[in-house]
């Protein structure tokens, strides 16, 4: 219903004739089986919630609510303000638990009404409160990385702007408009913040400055139904006008002891539920409708009938200060009465996925970063510490009952049949949470059980990364080094050709059978190089499979030499190369790589190589580096020009989805990427793959090096059936920062897919049978030499 109301002057409110209409919208028998519809609409079967620690900075306030226990009089003994210690020790709690939420709910201004806050300020080196919480906020963020949101009462518009950069969200309930709440007696009476006028105008102010904001109201201080109606509409209309209103709240007043309204009555479960569901009738299927599950005590699951899509904050540190009497519920007992419900629990930020989404227009450039770090690819918050390449975290799925889904399964048996399945199902896959994880990995693993049968490959194979210096300035590589810088890891450096053919060698001597080439874009290279880099390989090993250099080096080659890409594809086939890694694919998409590679080949240039390879009869694999800017829109992009391109050539043997490994790598440095994808997406690249491709590329393949030993046991029920290769050496992802090694050997290989009830057996490059003499060597290999790297010999420098 957004936009159906004009937004009102600041502090207006709905005119008489659109109340008394939504009044009779809203009398209807089928209420709350509407409001669960529009809720599915827009949220599917999500409901989230934001784990949080709740930061008191003061509990003194200028104003009197007549219901409030949160807000008190100086005592004596008790300072006026929490001490940067005490925030901090809170906030390092709420982070050693897994929180990403630090909820800032102070009273209002409170020095405008005591002395002791003055003179504390005054001590605590401040002016104001908001002085005060600015610089908290921003404490808090700087040493534990949680998230501010900023409660913290009705403020002038310079102020709000001062508060956005320190805090992601803010927020301020309207409470409610009725004339009653002020009148004597009332339970606003005699509070200045609580003009509704004062609360419209500070909410708006917000909209003007793009805060992602949280608002709603309070019910059963004596309002009537229409009043509570006036109330959303008049926030819907500022939402109507900014769209910066991103959760609206429901909640329900509580009489507690010791208040003026400790006799009144709370309002009934059918009242909380008809209000929630006219939250959503009015504010439509995008809104986040919450209602706090610890105010409804044990009947917090029956909140769900009323199409809610939030259960707002909740802590496993802190309680709730506002009503200490109502303890959240414990997050296990959440989550299965979220499942029980049939709908899937999903941790978020204070700032919604929809606001990430548009970072650069709601939030400050100064929090891109911490936002990033804390979100996954569709903005929702990361489930837990892992990354790829961080070694000592074992990842885990959690196991669930599984649930119906009649679209998902629809999509599932089309691309066990072969079919093409479209961009939005694949996104779709890619979107999966809860059980639906499990049916998707499981599906795709039946797949790779009926194509592939329960063997297990790898090639042993090294690696050669015969130079980091690059002239391309991609923003996610750490391998690549100016020619004389020295960042990140490492010093640039040059590969003999000498001790190219040295490694080859070796590596034959070790039971390889395939050697492994790539490099940076070194400025003096030409499409000479390569030929003769093909040349020393098989100097050193002339029965070796030369599997060698992206598109880009190809690109590169054939460009320096004035050949069309097919010709210098010819002479390297007829040097002697085997088959082109499919690698600087990273996301084949236009607006990804103008972000993560600008200068790079264009998605259609990577295409064109990668399809003439397989014209002069050169395989290839096929990759995708994901988790840093991409999201399930991008993958499926991806995956589906590899299909289509595969369907037209045939050449692609392999596809190697490669997580982003952020430690290193210049753009995480910059705030400007998440920190590499979840396990969950980990486990749905791998599984959506194999349904998405289906048949035309039968192998998918999971890199050891980046996910480790339980990310390749997950993978492996998963739709994979290929491990990569041994690679005795490993520059790329070791530059990113993996703490997962350079070698495994094929005893560790084969140990590691025991364990997944598989069994082992080596390869070739094209997935054919290994000679005998070589596998023997395989397992009786010496350890490797020391490497020499150094200025690359003249030979290779010379133009053809």
């Amino acid at each position: 219903m957004q936009g159906l109301i004009a937004a009102p002057a600041h502090g207006a409110l709905p005119s008489p004739e659109l109340l008394r209409d939504w009044m009779a919208r809203l009398e209807r028998a089928d209420l709350l089986q509407e409001a669960q519809r529009l809720k599915r609409l827009g949220h599917g079967d999500l409901v989230s919630f934001s784990p949080k620690v709740f930061i008191p900075l003061t509990q003194l306030c200028r104003d009197t609510c007549g219901y409030c226990t949160f807000a008190h009089p100086p005592r004596k003994g008790e300072r006026a303000f929490m001490t940067p210690e005490q925030v901090l020790a809170v906030a390092r709690a709420g982070a050693a638990a897994g929180c990403t939420e630090a909820l800032f709910t102070l009273g209002e201004r409170p020095e405008d009404r005591y002395r002791v806050a003055r003179e504390e300020l005054v001590e605590l080196g401040h002016a104001t409160t908001l002085d005060y919480l600015a610089a908290m906020a921003a404490l808090v963020l700087r040493e534990t990385g949680l998230l501010p949101h900023l409660n913290a009462g009705v403020m002038a518009e310079a102020d709000l702007a001062r508060l956005r950069r320190v805090g992601v969200s803010q927020g301020l309930m309207l409470e409610g408009t009725a004339p009653v709440l002020l009148a004597k007696g009332g339970a606003h009476y005699g509070s200045k913040g609580k003009i509704p006028a004062v609360r419209l105008e500070t909410i708006a102010a917000a909209g003007r400055q793009a805060i992602p904001f949280t608002s709603g109201i309070l019910i059963g201080l004596g309002e009537t139904r229409a009043e509570r109606v006036e109330a959303l509409l008049a926030l819907e209309a500022l939402h109507s006008e900014h769209g910066h209103i991103q959760e609206i709240i429901v909640q329900n007043f509580q009489p507690k002891p010791g208040t003026r309204m400790a006799d009144a009555a709370a309002p009934s479960m059918e009242e909380l539920l008809w209000t929630a569901a006219a939250a959503r009738l009015i504010f439509g299927p995008e809104m986040n409708i919450q209602v706090p599950p610890n105010l409804s005590f044990d009947r917090f699951p029956e909140l769900l009938a009323a199409g809610i899509n939030d259960w707002g904050g909740v802590s496993p540190v802190t309680p709730d200060h506002v009503n200490p009497e109502a303890r959240w519920p414990d997050l296990d007992l959440l989550r299965r009465t979220t499942e029980a419900a049939g709908a899937t629990l999903v941790s978020r930020l204070p700032v919604y996925p929809a606001h990430v989404a548009a970072l650069d227009r709601w939030v400050d450039p100064v929090l891109h970063a911490p936002v990033l770090r804390a979100a996954d690819a569709d903005g929702w918050g990361r489930a837990d510490p892992w990354a790829p390449g961080k070694a000592g975290i074992v990842p885990r799925l959690p196991r669930l009952a599984p649930r119906a889904t009649p679209d998902l399964d629809a999509i599932l048996h089309r691309a066990a049949d072969g079919y093409r399945l479209n961009a939005a199902q694949i996104a779709r896959l890619f979107r999966a949470r809860g059980p639906e994880v499990q049916a998707i990995a499981t599906a795709a693993d039946e797949l790779r059980a009926r194509a592939n049968g329960d063997l297990v490959r790898y090639v042993v194979n090294r690696n050669i990364n015969y130079t980091n210096i690059c002239a391309y300035k991609c923003s996610f590589c750490a391998f690549s080094k100016g020619k004389t810088a020295d960042h990140l890891r490492g010093r640039p450096y040059l590969v003999d050709l000498d001790e190219v053919s040295r490694r080859a060698a070796e590596a034959w001597d070790r039971g390889a059978t395939e050697v492994c080439m790539q490099g940076g874009i070194h400025p003096s290279f030409t499409g000479r190089t390569y030929l003769d880099l093909i040349a020393a390989a098989k100097r050193g090993a002339p029965g070796i499979h030369v599997h060698a250099f992206s598109p880009l080096e190809v690109a590169h080659g054939a460009e320096t030499l004035g050949l069309s890409v097919s010709a210098y594809l010819e002479r390297l086939r007829d040097a002697g190369l085997g088959s082109l890694p499919g690698t600087a694919a990273e996301v084949l998409t236009d607006r990804a790589r103008a972000l993560l590679c600008p200068d790079k080949l264009t998605v259609q240039g990577w295409l064109d190589v990668i399809e003439a390879a397989h014209g002069v009869g050169l395989p290839t694999t096929s990759t995708i580096m994901f988790g840093h800017i991409d999201g399930p829109d991008d993958w499926a992009a991806h995956l589906l020009a590899l299909r289509d391109l595969q369907e037209r050539s045939g050449g692609i043997t392999e596809f190697v989805p490669l997580p982003f490994v952020h430690m290193e790598a210049p753009m995480y440095h910059r705030g400007q990427s998440r920190q590499g994808p979840t396990f969950r997406e980990v486990v749905l690249m791998h599984a959506v793959a194999r349904l998405a491709l289906h048949p035309l590329i039968p192998n998918i393949q999971v890199s050891w090096c980046k996910l480790g030993a339980e990310g390749v046991l997950a993978a492996l029920n998963a739709g994979v059936n290929d491990v990569g290769g041994t690679l005795m050496n490993e520059s790329i992802s070791r530059a990113a920062g993996t703490e997962f090694g350079q070698e495994l050997p094929p005893a560790q290989m084969d140990a590691l897919i025991a364990r997944a009830g598989r069994k082992g057996a080596q390869r070739s490059t094209l997935y054919g049978t290994v000679p005998p003499g070589q596998t023997a060597r395989s397992y009786a290999a010496e350890p490797l030499a020391p490497l020499v790297t150094g200025e690359i010999t003249p030979r290779a420098r010379r133009a053809a």
